[in-house]
């Protein structure tokens, strides 16, 4: 689960974690209030979106508009959140169509005197979360792996100690951090990770990570998400979910208990298990279709649910053509051929429908499909289905 910037600043205020001040605006005068309550002689409005590069990004359909841009005037505050509200921003995680702009954060200036950048995320090889430090703060950090990997510093540590503070001195050493600073950057260091543990974040990114003149740490950006299977052990979080920012299909798919992420084809899939429906996905690709969706119906999925998820499918304009790909183990193949005739009753489709169907009362799923008298391409093996869907989707 993801959340915005001023909620990931607010968990790392908490935690006693140094970030700038900031307010939340979510109109022109409230921003131009916030500027005046922070009392500075500048200050940034920030976009409040569901993705990176908002720097970078614009305004659609106005270049000269970005998501964050410096303002010297209560005035000014004013006029550039009335830009932003309201708009889509554009950057290069949301794709052409942006996100909505719902809020900005008004934020206090800083003295920058260097840009750094932090992250820390579960390495699986090492089964530990790792610490990563490198001087290329406000860079993506995708594109310093790529060109200069080298300037990408590591520790590893134990969740239950934290990183220890030689770890701490020996990342400041690579990055010719020295003096107050050093102190200053390993209670911050132990503070973010500290947060990272308590709350089961799978990600926790401050980017840039700046140091001031004076010599402290401060978050100038933060970017926070959570293991949604820890969720239950923080209904906190769970308060700080924005919806809006998500997308549809997927949450009506969450909230049916199903496992659902859209992606840009025309052929969609109803699965029965994650690591099958990865391999219809790449047998779709291996023969020139391209896959609409992961869909991941589960072991123990009812009618209901089945029907659901053909809603979904089929709700997907761009989808031209739908797999079902079934192997009945917990599930039975009896269920999703019941649930195929009863969501061709309740909802009527007319797109060319594929099934593939083994395991567990396959034929009697076969006779019911065969019974229903629906037009439905039947299928043996994957790699029929996959040749078959592709060709009647066109």
């Amino acid at each position: 689960m993801k959340i915005h910037e001023y909620q990931a600043k607010q968990l790392l205020r908490d935690a006693q974690v140094a970030v700038p001040r900031s307010i939340v605006a979510r109109s022109a005068d409230e921003a131009s209030a916030a500027f005046t309550e922070l009392g500075g002689s500048f200050a940034v409005v920030k976009a409040q979106i569901h993705a990176g590069g908002r720097g970078k990004g614009t305004i659609k359909d106005n270049d000269a508009q970005h998501g964050v841009q410096l303002v010297k005037s209560a005035e000014e505050a004013a006029q550039v959140a009335a830009a932003l509200l309201g708009k889509e921003l554009v950057t290069i995680q949301t794709g052409p169509a942006g996100k909505l702009v719902n809020q900005v954060l008004v934020e206090e200036g800083c003295d920058i005197a260097r840009e750094l950048y932090l992250g820390i995320v579960l390495d699986r090889a090492s089964a530990k979360p790792v610490l990563m430090m490198s001087s290329e703060g406000g860079t993506e950090i995708e594109e310093v792996a790529e060109h200069s990997p080298e300037k990408i510093f590591k520790e590893s540590f134990d969740p239950a100690e934290g990183p220890q503070s030689f770890q701490v001195r020996k990342l400041c050493k690579k990055l010719g951090i020295e003096g107050k600073a050093v102190r200053s950057t390993e209670k911050f260091i132990k503070g973010l990770c500290k947060v990272y543990t308590e709350l089961d974040c799978s990600m926790a990114e401050i980017n840039p990570l700046v140091l001031t003149g004076a010599g402290d740490m401060i978050a100038l950006d933060c970017k926070i998400s959570f293991d949604e299977n820890a969720l239950f052990r923080h209904p906190e979080l769970v308060e700080l979910r924005d919806i809006s920012e998500e997308e549809p299909d997927e949450v009506q798919a969450a909230n049916a208990g199903l496992s659902y992420v859209k992606l840009d084809g025309n052929i969609g899939c109803l699965v029965n298990g994650a690591g099958l429906a990865m391999s219809t996905m790449d047998i779709i690709k291996l023969h020139g279709g391209d896959p609409a969706n992961f869909l991941d119906v589960g072991g123990g999925a009812n009618v209901d649910q089945v029907t659901e998820a053909f809603r979904i499918l089929l709700g997907d304009p761009k989808v031209k053509g739908v797999l079902v790909n079934i192997f009945g183990g917990i599930m039975r193949c009896t269920t999703i051929a019941n649930a195929v005739v009863e969501a061709y009753k309740s909802i009527g489709f007319n797109l060319p429908l594929v099934v593939r169907l083994e395991g567990t009362e396959v034929e009697e799923g076969r006779k019911i499909l065969a019974n229903s008298g629906i037009d439905i391409i039947i299928a043996e093996g994957l790699t029929d289905a996959a040749k078959k869907i592709v060709a009647a989707a066109g």
